[in-house]
C-alpha cells in the first residue's frame, strides 16, 4: 500500500501517491537541469501552472489520487527535456523522431504586450488568424455605422475578455501546444526583448518616452473604464437578483397554485382563474408549463446577477445547464403545440343577424332602455365579460355583459333595429352554431325598446369569445329619449352617429349624424335669425312639449 501525499502545484492542492510523487520530482529535476539559469524561475513556474491544469482536467472527484497513469499521461503532453533544445536563435529543433506535443484549441485573451488600448483588437487578430491592424479599422469604422454602438460593444468585450498574463495564457492565445519546449522558448522570446530594448534604449529613448507615457494613459484610462463598468455590472447584478427572484417566486407560486387548482369544478376555475388556454387544456399542466417555460429563463437569469455580483462563484455544471435548455425546450414546443390548437379553436367568426322594424307615429320620441334580471345581478350597470354560473331553473349557462349599443343613420323615414349575435369556433359552421346558440331578449312597444344588457348560453358551449351588437337604425329628426344606462353599452365602433355626451333621461334629436339635446341643463342652441320665434311641438310621454325658440331664450311647456 503506497503513501498518499498532499503537495500544492501551481496554486492547488492534490493528493498524490508516493510512487507517482517521486516520478513527478524525477521529471522536475531533469527539466531543471536542462534549462539555462536565464528565465529559469518563470520557465519552472509556468510548467507548474499547465501539469495543475492537466491534472485539474483528469481529476473526477476532490478525493481522486493522482498515480502512476496520470504522471505519464502529463508527461507523454508536456514532452520530455531531452526530446528538444532550444537554439542561439531562438528556433526549435528536434533530437528524435518522436513527437511530444499536441494541439490545443486557440482560445481568447486580450494581448496588453501589442495593444494600443485594451489589447481586444491584437486578441482577436490572434483568434481570427488575421492581422489586428485590419480589426483596428473596424472598430475605427464601426461607430460611424452602428451610431456609436461599436463603442460600448468594445468596452464591454474589454471587460469580459481576460487578459493574457501567463505564458501558457499568451500560447493558448495564439493557439500553440503548451509543452515545455514551447513554454521555455515563449519565456526566452520575452527576456529577449527585453535585453533587446535595453540595448537600443539610448536610441529609442525619445520615441519610446511618448510611446510609454501614451500606454500609461491609456493604461489609466482603460482601468477606470473597467472600475466603472464592474461597479455598474454589480449594481446591475443586484438589479437582475432583485427582478428575477421577486419573478420567479411569483411564478412557481402561481404555478402550484393552478396545479392544486385544477381539482376544483370548472366553474371555479372558469370564473377565478385567467389563463391564454382557458379550460381547454388541463390546469395542472398549464401550471407545469407556466413554470417551466418562465421559470427555468429566470432562473438562469438569476444565475447571471449572482455572476455579476460574485467574481469567483462557482460555476454551473454543463450537464445541469444543458438538462434545463432540454427541458425549456420541450416546455416551449407543448406550449407552441397548444397554442396553435386554441388558436385553430376560435380561428373562424360566425353571425346570425335579426331585424326588426319600429312603428312610430309622427312627431313620436324613440324611448330606449337597457333592462337586466334581478336573478344574476342587483345593478344595472354591474358588468361580466363571462361568467359560468346557473340560471333560475337551476341550468348551468355562461353569463355575459358583452353587449354593445351602435347608434346607426337610417336611409329611411323609418326607425328599425338589427341584432347580431357572433362567435368563434373551429369552421365556419361551427362558429356559427356557437353564435345561434346564444340567447338574447329584447322588446318592442310602440315607441319603447327595451334591451336586455346581458345574454346567456349553455355551459357546455364554452367560451368562444360570444358577443351581441345592437344596430339601432334612426331616421333624420327624429326624437331620441335614452334611459338609464344606455350610454354604458354606447360605443363608437361601427356606428354612423356620434355617440351622445350628456346623461340619460333627456331629449336628443338626430340632425345629420349629430344627437343635439333639447333638454340637457345649460345648453346653448345657436339658431340663425330667421329661425327665430319657430314653435316645435313633440310628443313626450304622452304629454305635448311645446318648444318655442325666442331671441336669447329657449321656452319649453308642456300640455
Amino acid at each position: 500500500m503506497n503513501k498518499t501525499i498532499s503537495i500544492n502545484l501551481g496554486g492547488f492542492f492534490f493528493h498524490i501517491d508516493e510512487d507517482a510523487y517521486q516520478k513527478l520530482t524525477r521529471y522536475f529535476d531533469a527539466v531543471k537541469r536542462s534549462l539555462s539559469p536565464e528565465g529559469r524561475d518563470e520557465i519552472i513556474k509556468d510548467i507548474e501552472s499547465r501539469i495543475a491544469e492537466l491534472f485539474q482536467e483528469r481529476m473526477k472527484n476532490e478525493t481522486q489520487v493522482i498515480g502512476l497513469t496520470e504522471i505519464d499521461e502529463v508527461i507523454s503532453i508536456m514532452g520530455q527535456p531531452e526530446d528538444y533544445r532550444i537554439d542561439e536563435d531562438n528556433s526549435y529543433s528536434s533530437k528524435s523522431t518522436f513527437t511530444t506535443s499536441t494541439s490545443r484549441t486557440r482560445r481568447l485573451y486580450r494581448d496588453r504586450d501589442n495593444s494600443i488600448l485594451g489589447g481586444v483588437a491584437a486578441g482577436f487578430g490572434h483568434y481570427f488568424g488575421i492581422d489586428p491592424l485590419w480589426v483596428r479599422i473596424l472598430f475605427i469604422i464601426s461607430p460611424f455605422i452602428s451610431f456609436g454602438t461599436s463603442v460600448l460593444i468594445y468596452l464591454i468585450l474589454w471587460i469580459l475578455i481576460p487578459e493574457a498574463i501567463t505564458t501558457s495564457q499568451k500560447l493558448e492565445m495564439r493557439g500553440e501546444a503548451i509543452n515545455i519546449s514551447n513554454i521555455e522558448k515563449k519565456v526566452k522570446e520575452g527576456i529577449g526583448e527585453i535585453s533587446e530594448k535595453i540595448n537600443n534604449i539610448d536610441h529609442e529613448k525619445v520615441a519610446n518616452t511618448a510611446k510609454s507615457g501614451a500606454n500609461q494613459i491609456a493604461t489609466t484610462i482603460g482601468d477606470l473604464f473597467l472600475a466603472i463598468f464592474r461597479g455598474i455590472a454589480k449594481v446591475m447584478g443586484v438589479f437582475i437578483i432583485i427582478f428575477a427572484a421577486m419573478s420567479l417566486l411569483g411564478i412557481i407560486i402561481g404555478g402550484i397554485v393552478m396545479m392544486f387548482t385544477s381539482s376544483m369544478p370548472d366553474t371555479f376555475i372558469f370564473n377565478h382563474v385567467n389563463t391564454p388556454f382557458e379550460i381547454n387544456m388541463p390546469l395542472w399542466l398549464q401550471g407545469l408549463l407556466l413554470i417551466l417555460s418562465v421559470g427555468i429563463p429566470l432562473l438562469f437569469f438569476l444565475l447571471l446577477g449572482f455572476k455579476l455580483l460574485i467574481s469567483n462563484m462557482r460555476p454551473v455544471g454543463n450537464y445541469f445547464k444543458i438538462a434545463l435548455l432540454g427541458i425549456w425546450l420541450i416546455s416551449i414546443i407543448t406550449l407552441a403545440y397548444f397554442g396553435i390548437k386554441q388558436a385553430t379553436e376560435k380561428g373562424y367568426e360566425g353571425k346570425t343577424v335579426h331585424r326588426e322594424e319600429i312603428a312610430l307615429l309622427a312627431n313620436d320620441t324613440l324611448y330606449v332602455k337597457m333592462t337586466y334580471n334581478d336573478f344574476f345581478t342587483k345593478n344595472v350597470r354591474n358588468r361580466e365579460h363571462g361568467k359560468y354560473t346557473h340560471d333560475e331553473n337551476n341550468n348551468e349557462i355562461i353569463y355575459s355583459n358583452n353587449v354593445r349599443l351602435h347608434l346607426m343613420k337610417s336611409e329611411t323615414e323609418n326607425a328599425h333595429i338589427q341584432i347580431e349575435k357572433t362567435a368563434n369556433g373551429k369552421s365556419h359552421i361551427d362558429a356559427k352554431s356557437y353564435a345561434e346558440k346564444i340567447n338574447y331578449n329584447f322588446e318592442i312597444q310602440g315607441n319603447r325598446v327595451n334591451l336586455d344588457n346581458y345574454f346567456t348560453t349553455d355551459f357546455k358551449n364554452k367560451f368562444r369569445d360570444q358577443e351581441v351588437d345592437i344596430y339601432l337604425y334612426l331616421p333624420e329628426g327624429i326624437y331620441f329619449y335614452p334611459e338609464e344606462s344606455v350610454s354604458k353599452f354606447l360605443t363608437n365602433s361601427n356606428s354612423d352617429i356620434s355617440m351622445y355626451y350628456g346623461e340619460e333621461d333627456n331629449l336628443y334629436q338626430l340632425k345629420s349624424k349629430d344627437l343635439d339635446c333639447l333638454s340637457c341643463p345649460a345648453e346653448l342652441i345657436e339658431t340663425e335669425n330667421d329661425s327665430l320665434n319657430e314653435n316645435v311641438i313633440i310628443k313626450v310621454n304622452d304629454k305635448e312639449v311645446n318648444i318655442k325658440l325666442e331671441e336669447n331664450s329657449l321656452n319649453i311647456q308642456t300640455k
